[in-house]
């Protein structure tokens, strides 16, 4: 057989039509109102605002400019919730103060990011567990488990970094509660709703697994196996 006539590898199949239409449109949405938000601010001087949101920006902007160079392809459902995520806790939350306007606003994203880093870490060791280069067999469980301690850590990691930024920084990234003026007590409720919405994500992953019953988890899944072929070969 000549090299022509050798069969191709697989490719990564293109995103649904609409997922990827939604997630365009939501990028697009998004870095219209930053933009927006951005020149107010520097019309204004406020430089320390305007630094932020130009992060923030750069920030939902990176997984579309450097797709092509990620090591794996990720749904873009679950690039829509990230960016989202990156959108109201800190555009909406620090420099449109939703934190001190709403008094849950705070608690729904750690429910949110305990979610959304449980089910990276499921995704992540559900790859390991199924390339059959990597010699790693794990069970359900113990796969839910590290989607559970893999969110739990990430938002233990976070809430360091915001001791640090306020410690050295001056900056109010630890909420003050009442009767609490150190931010003790929102980091433990922090890290609790961090420990629920990981927990809700790692036992759907778990019941995925094991009763393989249908879920969101498992067509999140499956799309994630079709976009990396190169990981889960055929």
């Amino acid at each position: 057989m000549s090299p022509a006539d050798a069969p191709s590898p697989p490719q990564a199949p293109p995103p649904t039509r609409t997922a990827d239409r939604v997630h365009r449109w939501t990028a697009t949405a998004l870095l219209a109102i930053m933009g927006v938000e951005l020149v107010i601010v520097v019309l204004n001087g406020q430089w320390m605002t305007a630094f932020l949101v130009a992060v923030i920006m750069g920030i939902t902007l990176a997984p579309i400019l450097l797709r092509a160079q990620l090591p794996v392809h990720i749904p873009p459902e679950f690039q829509v919730l990230a960016i989202a995520f990156v959108f109201a806790s800190l555009f909406l939350g620090e420099v449109r103060s939703f934190y001190e306007r709403l008094w849950w606003w705070d608690i729904a994203l750690h429910a949110g990011s305990g979610l959304l880093l449980g089910l990276l870490g499921f995704l992540l060791v559900y790859a390991l567990n199924e390339n059959e280069r990597v010699d790693l067999h794990m069970r359900p469980r113990f796969v839910a488990l590290f989607a559970f301690c893999f969110a739990l850590a990430a938002g233990a990691l976070w809430e360091v970094f915001e001791f640090g930024m306020d410690r050295f920084f001056g900056t109010r990234m630890q909420k003050p509660m009442l009767g609490d003026p150190s931010g003790l007590t929102d980091t433990m409720w922090d890290l609790i709703v961090d420990a629920l919405g990981a927990l809700v994500i790692s036992s759907l992953g778990w019941w995925h697994m094991h009763m393989k019953r249908r879920s969101f988890i498992e067509a999140w899944i499956q799309r994630f196996v079709d976009g990396n072929p190169r990981l889960f070969p055929r």
